[in-house]
């Protein structure tokens, strides 16, 4: 956030301080507020579900708590849901009305802040809106996260590294979007003078095994000479596909995605390209 540090004050508090929150939106005093925090790292779920649970859950709830507080102000509220809430798919595509199924502590935590936004909705009359988001990448991604952990490897080997880039699931399915439009579908929906739940997704499925093929392949290397499976990166409850149907998105808010999904791997590639000796 290099570049915009001259155009926004920072804050320092913490998801697990209701107090430290509490003084935020009392000092701010802002119209909109969009809690994007969280745990939010599927793989580390399992190893310690305990931060995960603590941190999502009650971070959601103190922070929901802090803006009840202030309702006079009308603060409009919005939680980051994911389609990880769906887990072990009932249904395919899925949208507003699909049963949650969560496979992960990190999807357990999900669904409980989504049900607390909607009680808060309800109960509060707060404009609080859940958006239920699938996997929306960018250049900016965490290098633990698939899609950035493959497009910085294939930096690396396009510079020299003789490494292997080790994968686990290579046919897991997922629904995968640029950020950038995802965030726009998140400030439509508090743009509303009403509150909703919506999901939020291309409506296209692409496995791990296509992500990787279409990053080596656009830099001129096949991806099966520079990967290797682990099976210690096999998850103990595996989420095999998911996908969106974000119709109610399209027609409500008016909202499309426009990066497609060679143009987001190509994004990603070419910035680690570019940056790979920065880091």
């Amino acid at each position: 956030i290099r570049k915009i540090l001259k155009d926004i004050n920072l804050h320092a508090g913490s998801l697990e301080s209701y107090a430290s929150l509490f003084n935020i939106i009392l000092k701010i005093k802002p119209n909109e507020v969009y809690h994007l925090a969280a745990q939010s790292y599927v793989g580390y779920s399992f190893e310690d579900e305990f931060s995960t649970l603590n941190i999502n859950i009650n971070g959601t709830h103190y922070l929901l708590s802090a803006v009840k507080e202030f309702a006079d102000s009308k603060i409009k509220f919005y939680f980051a849901g994911s389609s990880e809430m769906f887990g072990k798919v009932k249904s395919v595509p899925q949208n507003e009305d699909t049963v949650f199924n969560p496979r992960s502590s990190y999807g357990i935590s999900k669904v409980t802040g989504f049900h607390l936004t909607k009680n808060y909705r309800e109960a509060y009359k707060l404009h609080a809106s859940n958006g239920i988001l699938f996997n929306h990448e960018s250049p900016r991604r965490g290098f633990e996260f698939v899609t950035r952990k493959i497009s910085h490897a294939v930096a690396r080997i396009k510079n020299g590294s003789k490494e292997k880039l080790k994968l686990g699931n290579m046919k897991a399915k997922r629904d995968w979007g640029h950020a950038k439009d995802f965030v726009e579908a998140m400030w439509l929906m508090l743009q509303r003078d009403n509150p909703g739940d919506y999901v939020v997704g291309t409506g296209e499925e692409h496995s791990v095994d296509e992500f990787a093929k279409k990053a080596f392949g656009h830099v001129g290397l096949n991806y099966k000479d520079h990967i290797v499976i682990d099976q210690k990166l096999i998850r103990p409850a595996e989420v095999d596909t998911l996908l969106a149907d974000s119709s109610k998105a399209k027609k409500i808010l008016n909202w499309e995605p426009k990066v497609s999904f060679d143009d987001l791997v190509i994004d990603m590639v070419e910035n680690d390209l570019k940056n790979i000796n920065l880091v």
